[in-house]
């Protein structure tokens, strides 16, 4: 078991960034587990985004104005950073959302709507989130399409020879998440990405919980789509990214509608924006944007790899660190040497939402619940898990912590 410190960060020195680390609950001081939820900010994002509205606040793509046409700049200039930390071609590629679950929406209407009907398949997996799972399945009830499933193994893996037969001539699409925010599990993205591409289908991946914890390259995957969500990286809350290949999303057509996404309008009849601002309708998120651009800098100066490497060390150090001093605890997916950085588990008998709670009082904040996988959790045959999820500024000394935590939750229902 590994018992030092991953040593590819200065973690003390990051910390810094984050002064609601410092935050103390009944003289404890805080210990932030839950970063699949939701990451903190550092303060060179909270500063991009203070900066923006004291300075440059202004609409976009509106004025002639000194104020409109910086911050337009700024913003279109943030397009293309998100657009070069994860390989897209150029800005045109990458559309703003508020999160990785509208993104999964503007495909489904924009594209499904238009593209799906009865005896088309759709293709999805077991551990896939709510934003997916609940999206396609109801495009599918208004197209006449059909939902399958690849299976989900005991150990938290893909069925691959499930996913070869399942995905057909008939499929239209393959939707799949990128890193399990249950189970840690990495899915071969780019694999089902050529398995779907041989039968002329899309693929959708849904990367959430894969951006901000490891490098990403859109173009490597050969991903038709691909989503996921600031406030999970460092950035704000309220933006997320929606990249397409260019000659899809030139022939989707909009399903939001107003200012900003036309190029000219008459009584009888509209046409739409150029690339990414078709798929932006109305006042769009641009402190935001511009905020996540500062992020995206933030990780590269750390390095994603690192990030990776940080994530995945601590990721392994608690799930041996669980498993050696509780006997009776499950957790959830891969073993401990091949997962992204979070660990699902039950303590015994104890409920997950009572874990949670018991947690708190040490002030080890983690989440509890089905996570957005409802029915992952039915097959697993569990109604909810308690979830500890790591980032950059996390240690082994807060793990450390958690398992005395869990210790005392034991003892407590013993």
């Amino acid at each position: 078991m590994a018992t030092t410190e991953s040593d590819v960060l200065d973690v003390e020195r990051i910390r810094e960034d984050f002064p609601i680390l410092d935050r103390e609950f009944g003289g404890e001081q805080l210990v932030y587990l839950d970063n699949a939820a939701t990451s903190q900010t550092p303060d060179q994002v909270v500063d991009t985004i203070a900066d923006y509205y004291r300075h440059t606040n202004a609409n976009v793509h509106r004025g002639l104005h000194q104020l409109s046409q910086e911050a337009s700049i700024a913003y279109e200039d943030a397009h293309d950073r998100v657009a070069d930390f994860i390989g897209a071609e150029g800005r045109e590629e990458i559309v703003f959302t508020k999160n990785t679950t509208e993104s999964m929406n503007t495909v489904a209407y924009a594209w499904g709507l238009a593209e799906l009907g009865p005896g088309d398949e759709i293709v999805l997996t077991e551990m896939e989130h709510h934003a997916a799972l609940v999206t396609w399945q109801q495009i599918a009830k208004k197209t006449g399409a059909e939902v399958k499933f690849v299976p989900v193994d005991d150990e938290g893996y893909l069925d691959m020879d499930a996913a070869r037969e399942m995905i057909t001539d008939d499929t239209e699409m393959v939707s799949v998440v990128h890193v399990s925010n249950t189970l840690g599990t990495i899915n071969p993205v780019s694999e089902l990405a050529d398995i779907a591409h041989d039968h002329d289908a899309l693929c959708f991946v849904d990367g959430a919980q894969s951006v901000p914890h490891m490098p990403v390259d859109v173009q490597d995957i050969d991903a038709d789509f691909f989503a996921f969500s600031g406030h999970k990286m460092c950035g704000p809350t309220g933006i997320g990214v929606l990249y397409g290949k260019e000659h899809l999303l030139e022939e989707m057509q909009p399903y939001l509608y107003g200012g900003m996404m036309i190029s000219k309008v008459t009584f009888e009849d509209s046409t739409w924006h150029e690339l990414p601002w078709k798929f932006e309708a109305g006042t769009p998120v641009i402190a935001q944007g511009i905020a996540l651009a500062e992020a995206c800098d933030y990780l590269d100066d750390i390095g994603m790899e690192n990030v990776r490497a940080h994530g995945e060390h601590l990721a392994e150090y608690a799930h041996d660190r669980l498993t050696e001093t509780f006997d009776d605890i499950r957790i959830l997916g891969p073993p401990a040497d091949d997962r992204s950085a979070l660990v699902s588990f039950n303590l015994g008998t104890v409920h997950a939402h009572d874990t949670s709670e018991i947690l708190n009082e040490f002030a080890v904040a983690v989440r509890a619940g089905d996570h957005c996988t409802q029915p992952l959790h039915d097959k697993l045959g569990i109604a909810a898990s308690a979830r500890a999820s790591f980032y950059i500024y996390n240690t082994t000394a807060e793990v450390d912590k958690l398992v005395e935590a869990l210790e005392a939750t034991e003892e407590l229902f013993a």
